[in-house]
């Protein structure tokens, strides 16, 4: 792979990693408002966005195990370290999901008896 095609790569996998935090965020404001079925919508996106970041990845590396060689990239180590980094903002964010929709539940059950 040329360097151009490394800097491309990476641009790909930082976009689409970006557009999976703008709905985990979006998600996550979702969560504060109680709409849950909202934040779910918004992680669907935000995973689908994801795995168009990581199928940029790995087909970069699957290249270069077939033996076609690419330079070393800060950019590319950048984007790598920008997939990580929300694939776990993405993991947290479907447990707040979950944890603040049990919550609520609850809660609602609890002043539903105390009426």
């Amino acid at each position: 792979m040329t360097s151009e095609e490394v800097a491309q790569n990476a641009m790909q996998i930082i976009l689409h990693a970006g557009e999976a935090r703008k709905y985990c965020m979006d998600a996550l404001k979702d969560i504060e408002k109680g709409d849950f079925d909202g934040a779910k919508d918004k992680m669907k996106l935000a995973n689908a966005e994801i795995v168009k970041s990581h199928r940029v990845q790995t087909n970069s590396i699957q290249k270069e195990t077939q033996g076609e060689k690419g330079e070393y990239s800060v950019l590319f180590a950048h984007a790598q370290d920008t997939l990580m980094t929300v694939y776990s903002e993405i993991n947290l964010a479907k447990r707040l999901i979950d944890i603040f929709e049990s919550f609520h539940q609850r809660l609602t059950q609890l002043e539903m008896t105390n009426k």
